[in-house]
């Protein structure tokens, strides 16, 4: 959805999508982003598949909430386009310098092909104009207690990611769980029909009707938010935070960290204790989304791809 949102956007000029896993393997990662451009007419957007693995740790998929082909078990016709044969991160890394201070990064997924861009080339922290992220929560995790689901699959990506020395847009699980596509919503997709709004539809009646199931009344707008905040900020309330990740925690692997106070407790060591002597301020990294205009994001969402 988040895809389809930002190709049918006229305020983005969208060059590549690179491919991570995650929600499937690499390899059926790249074959559904290849299927959704193609949907769309774009082949002219370039489509890499990138890192195959998190950094640290087996690759954790999620067939169960997704589908066992990661689009809602809705099928695409065959692609027309190709994909680039450059690898992902690297792709990232030549974009960022033939268009500085241009390129917009919107990770949707686990961090991984950002942090190994960044990493191999740290100059790129510097040239791109924005990087808006949807991954991380401030107040409880998706996957357990404390962590969303794309930070909890490479935390230590995520880590490198934020302490890139760039300013990251966190739209986080806790405000996408607020922001829910409802039947009304979903009606209003199906009044008229293309290839990409019906296949929005399909999507979007999975999830749906999945949430329903759960109690709730909508399924939570995760990615396509993010593409959203990217495209119009006033669509979130941001507030710019210092965020770390958590990756040793036995219970909190995978949280984001928000430091709310922008600072940390001094502590002296006399004798035989410690006291505070005042704090430590700390610099924002990112600007964290508290809260969306949901329904102003739902229209949007809606009137940009009913009847493609």
């Amino acid at each position: 959805m988040a895809i389809i949102l930002a190709l049918n956007s006229p305020e983005f000029k969208v060059e590549a999508l690179t491919v991570v896993p995650g929600n499937v393997e690499a390899w059926q990662g790249l074959e559904n982003a290849l299927k959704i451009v193609s949907l769309a007419g774009r082949c002219d957007v370039l489509v890499a598949g990138g890192a195959q693995h998190p950094l640290n740790q087996k690759l954790i998929t999620a067939q169960f909430w997704h589908g066992k082909n990661g689009l809602a078990n809705v099928d695409l016709p065959a692609s027309k386009c190709k994909a680039d044969p450059r690898f992902g991160p690297d792709l990232i890394i030549e974009m960022i310098h033939k268009y500085p201070h241009e390129i917009t990064l919107i990770p949707v997924g686990p961090l991984t092909n950002i942090a190994l861009a960044v990493s191999k080339d740290p100059s790129i922290a510097a040239l791109v104009k924005d990087i808006v992220i949807m991954g991380g929560s401030i107040s409880g995790g998706n996957v357990n207690g404390a962590a969303e689901a794309n930070i909890y699959n490479d935390p230590e990506a995520a880590q490198i990611v934020f302490n890139a020395g760039w300013m990251v847009t966190m739209v986080g699980s806790d405000v996408g769980e607020r922001t829910l596509i409802t039947r009304k919503y979903l009606a209003e997709l199906q009044s008229s029909h293309g290839p990409q709004s019906d296949f929005i539809s399909k999507i979007a009646d999975f999830y749906l009707t999945r949430s329903e199931k759960s109690g709730y009344a909508g399924a939570a707008m995760y990615d396509p938010l993010a593409v959203g905040i990217a495209l119009d900020p006033t669509l979130g309330t941001l507030k710019e935070m210092h965020v770390d990740v958590e990756t040793k925690g036995e219970f909190t692997r995978g949280e984001t960290v928000a430091n709310r106070m922008g600072s940390n407790e001094k502590n002296v060591l006399h004798d035989d204790h410690y006291e505070i002597e005042g704090v430590i301020d700390l610099k924002p990294n990112a600007r964290v989304c508290l809260a969306s205009d949901a329904d102003r994001f739902l229209e949007l969402f809606v009137s940009r791809i009913k009847g493609k």
